[in-house]
């Protein structure tokens, strides 16, 4: 049965590239959504608007120079084969021309004069596919929740959301940094091969007793027993012993872990050999100020960073901020309030604590930064953090990561439970692509702050409000 995906424009400017994700079933673009793009691709938004921008130059590649009758019944999507260097066709597009679409084709059509009209005409579009081909699976798609109900309570058969970008089916299944044995890990283990490093003992396991592990993972057990994956070969596991009372009294700017997860994260900020740690976890975790402090202390005490580079997603950010007198500083900081609260924690109690935060802030050379300008830059010598990262798209954090330069690190810390963007959820979200696609690069590390130790009454509300 041929397949026929009609694609919303949020879809486009979710993945720009999104027109290549239907293998060799056809693709249809309504004139709507052409038209849409073309209103989009001039706005001040920069993110949105160069995506808009990369999904037009998409379309016009693949159309060419394609008669309109060629266009009406599909273009063949050439893709290049990265194994040949060649072009196979895949799929084929069709741009189709929704303003023709009249009531006398017998269709259950929305009527598109009103404040919602774009949308009904799209929509009108797969009821239009539905009925001139009947022998066909037409399939609406699109990220708009609303949108899908009113695609279905109108008649259309199948109606999906855009799914390409989901790296995960359970979010359960997200990597946490760590794998966590009832009883005695060692219960498990036939047989191991311990070696003396120096003052480190390190254990070389079976790698079939550990399948889903990978670089800079932990793994504990209820016996106290902390292991620390320190290289992987194709059969083999190699775990540093790590003693927990060492691991509990860590300390970074007068900061000591206040739980294991805590403890974990202490240890792999201070991993040399992690260019970049995912830090995710409820609201009261510990995730900023554990970041902060860190930052801290490897830039004003070890002078290891030049400068600590800070970032946050809000909606705002991912547009202009204005025009207004200040600097960008001065825009940012209410959108990084949380920095200065975790500033106070650090030194509120010193005696002219106003002024310490004021120092450390001048002396750590702490520079606060729109995502939005961040683009284009290269990081040299400095500790990159991006908070609130859970609402941002796997392509706006792409083009973050790429940013950081040599002798850099980069922290992104973010809760998946408090996402605001209506277009992406915990399974989507750029944070759950960042932590699945790394949790294998050897420079990387994964963990996930579960402990809420903001106060007993933050404790309440995130389990049960």
């Amino acid at each position: 049965m041929e397949k026929i995906y009609v694609l919303d424009t949020n879809v486009l400017l979710h993945d720009p590239l999104a027109i290549y994700a239907f293998a060799e079933h056809k693709v249809v673009i309504p004139m709507t959504v052409l038209e849409e793009l073309d209103v989009i691709k001039d706005r001040r938004d920069k993110d949105v608007s160069r995506e808009a921008r990369v999904a037009i130059n998409t379309i016009d590649k693949i159309v060419g120079d394609a008669s309109p009758r060629e266009l009406l019944a599909g273009v063949p999507i050439n893709s290049a084969d990265s194994d040949t260097d060649t072009k196979r066709c895949e799929g084929s597009l069709a741009i189709y021309p929704d303003q023709q679409i009249t009531l006398t084709d017998n269709v259950p059509f929305l009527n598109g004069n009103h404040d919602h009209a774009n949308d009904n005409r799209i929509i009108n579009v797969g009821l239009s596919l539905q009925a001139t081909h009947p022998r066909s699976s037409v399939c609406l798609v699109t990220k708009d929740i609303n949108m899908r109900i009113k695609a279905k309570g109108s008649g259309l058969e199948r109606v999906e959301d855009y799914r390409k970008d989901k790296v995960l089916d359970d979010l359960d299944l997200m990597s946490k940094g760590y794998i966590q044995f009832s009883g005695s890990f060692w219960s498990t283990i036939e047989s191991v091969k311990t070696e003396a490093h120096g003052r480190h003992t390190v254990h070389v396991i079976n790698k079939s007793h550990l399948p889903n592990i990978y670089f800079n993972m932990f793994v504990i057990d209820d016996e106290d027993f902390i292991g620390f994956v320190v290289n992987l070969d194709q059969e083999h596991v190699f775990l540093l012993d790590i003693n927990k009372q060492h691991l509990m009294n860590q300390n970074f700017w007068g900061i000591l872990p206040r739980n294991l997860e805590q403890a974990m994260a202490f240890y792999l900020l201070r991993h040399d050999n992690s260019d970049l740690m995912v830090m995710t976890g409820p609201a009261g975790s510990g995730k900023t100020l554990l970041a902060l402090a860190y930052g801290l202390q490897v830039t004003m005490e070890e002078k290891r960073f030049n400068k600590i580079i800070v970032a946050r997603s809000t909606p705002p950010m991912a547009e202009d901020i204005g025009f207004l007198p200040g600097t960008e500083e001065e825009k940012m900081a209410p959108w990084l309030a949380a920095f200065d609260d975790n500033l106070e924690i650090l030194h509120g109690a010193d005696e002219h604590s106003f002024s310490s935060i004021d120092y450390v802030k001048q002396k750590a050379n702490i520079q606060f930064k729109s995502l939005n300008f961040m683009r284009g830059r290269s990081f040299n010598n400095a500790l990159i953090i991006i908070d609130e990262a859970q609402g941002l798209t796997q392509f706006q954090l792409k083009s973050i990561v790429t940013r950081v330069g040599s002798n850099s690190k980069i922290i992104v810390l973010g809760n998946l439970a408090q996402i605001d963007n209506k277009y992406i959820t915990p399974l989507t979200s750029g944070l759950t692509y960042l932590v699945e696609k790394t949790k294998s690069f050897k420079y990387a590390s994964v963990m996930h702050v579960n402990g809420i130790e903001r106060s007993r009454l933050a404790e309440f509300a995130e389990e049960n409000l």
